[in-house]
């Protein structure tokens, strides 16, 4: 299932996503989750904290549902 996520900027960086969308609730979470290679980025995984995420980006992390970005 793909869930909707809404941003009011160009851009908003995967760490501070991962605690936008509840998967982290620090920035010291994100990075562990993020270096863990669990994410994926339009079907690329990402290990950059600071990755920024754009409108109409697909974001897949392991254990939970797909992300678009709109």
């Amino acid at each position: 299932m793909m869930k909707e996520i809404s941003i009011d900027t160009d851009y908003i960086k995967l760490d501070q996503f991962l605690k936008h969308i509840g998967v982290a609730q620090t920035g010291g979470q994100a990075k562990i989750i993020i270096s863990e290679g669990s994410i994926k980025v339009n079907n690329e995984v990402v290990l950059q904290r600071g990755k920024k995420i754009r409108k109409d980006d697909i974001v897949n992390i392991e254990g939970y549902d797909s992300f678009i970005v709109v």
